[in-house]
């Protein structure tokens, strides 16, 4: 039995927990184990399904909220728990803080592997200068504490990476089972019944409330499209630190009777049958989970040009805008889409383009487990 130790889950059930969880469900459950290590004081995302694979979560405080009482925990976890595990896979956003990698070192964890998830920082700011030098400079240490370097995608890579690891870089697609999110008729009827949407035009957005994922825009591009289709719907799927101020901002645009806040979902995979077209406008993207959810579904998607990794794109219904363009223009690109009904209906089809960009999970999960199996440290 090969035993992991993994890093990286929250409480929310975001991209990278999604994309742990999708590679976890798939590997020989007798062949590997996996134990989780986290930083969250509330159940995280998808506790019951862990626990029903055996797995151990183990939780220490998180360093913002209680710095002092973290150092002690996560030495202490180390100290009593490294030799139970022969490798620590270890998901990460930014190099911010990497007090994990030197401890799973110190007490003889022999495989360490890093995966990068995103290709900037969230903060801005003196404070983002600042984690942006912190990040910097942890990037140089890394060789010294790792033996394994994976990324999302090569734009992530990129980022993250010092470019003496850039060519030990393995690159991880963020692969899911792509009819698991085929639309269903079912679903839509079901849902636009429930809340109210029957003969509505919806546009629809699954995110972390904040600046990454730049609702902010969204609302804009929104309060415009209205001016072409008052019957059209915004559902923002997500919960985060700028919910507030996105309230405050529907408001103010006086656009509130036609947005709908539905805060985070355990299951959005019925969502995406319900949106008539996905819009994802954000600053940076690792990659996008939740673009391939609903490019797996079928539904016509705009996201953002140059900050989203090209990778993402596998069916031909993805346009990419730049940021730069006004939000009356991408109101008429969800209009445009929208009037040439520009939904894949084609199971086959969408099945045929994930295999083809290697996004299918089943495939790419068999690689993944030969990776964590193999005997070589790469």
């Amino acid at each position: 039995m090969y035993k992991v130790l993994t890093f990286g889950m929250t409480d929310n059930y975001g991209g990278v927990e999604s994309v742990i969880m999708n590679y976890y469900r798939r590997f020989d459950h007798k062949k590997i184990k996996m134990d989780f290590l986290v930083t969250s004081s509330s159940e995280i995302a998808y506790s019951s399904e862990i626990k029903k694979y055996e797995g151990k979560i183990f939780s220490i405080p998180s360093r913002h909220d209680a710095p002092i009482a973290y150092h002690k925990s996560v030495n202490k976890f180390f100290k009593n728990h490294a030799q139970e595990y022969d490798c620590f896979w270890v998901n990460m956003n930014n190099l911010v803080n990497i007090d994990y990698l030197k401890l799973a070192k110190k007490y003889g964890i022999k495989r360490i592997i890093i995966h990068a998830h995103n290709t900037r920082l969230m903060e801005t700011g003196i404070k983002g200068k600042i984690r942006e030098g912190i990040h910097q400079y942890n990037k140089k240490q890394l060789l010294r504490y790792a033996t394994d370097f994976w990324a999302c995608s090569q734009d992530a890579a990129n980022w993250f990476y010092d470019k003496k690891i850039l060519s030990k870089v393995c690159i991880i697609k963020n692969a899911l089972k792509e009819d698991k999110y085929s639309y269903k008729e079912s679903n839509r009827t079901k849902l636009r019944k429930k809340y109210g949407l029957e003969n509505k035009t919806i546009i629809g957005n699954i995110g972390r409330l904040n600046y990454q994922k730049n609702q902010s825009f969204l609302l804009d591009i929104f309060a415009q499209y209205l001016l072409l289709d008052e019957n059209a719907k915004l559902l923002l799927i997500g919960k985060g630190e700028e919910e507030r101020a996105l309230k405050e901002k529907v408001k103010k645009l006086d656009i509130a009777s036609n947005v709908i806040f539905l805060g985070m979902k355990e299951n959005v995979i019925p969502w995406y049958s319900v949106f008539d077209i996905f819009v994802f406008p954000s600053h940076f993207e690792g990659l996008g989970l939740v673009l391939l959810e609903a490019q797996a579904n079928g539904v016509p998607v705009l996201a953002t040009k140059d900050t989203i990794p090209t990778d993402v794109k596998v069916n031909e219904n993805l346009e990419f805008i730049s940021l730069s363009k006004s939000a009356k223009y991408w109101s008429k690109k969800i209009k445009k889409n929208l009037d040439n009904d520009a939904r894949i209906k084609s199971k086959e089809a969408i099945v045929t383009n994930f295999q083809k960009a290697n996004y299918d999970i089943d495939l790419e999960a068999e690689r993944v487990e030969k990776l964590f199996l193999s005997t070589t440290i790469k």
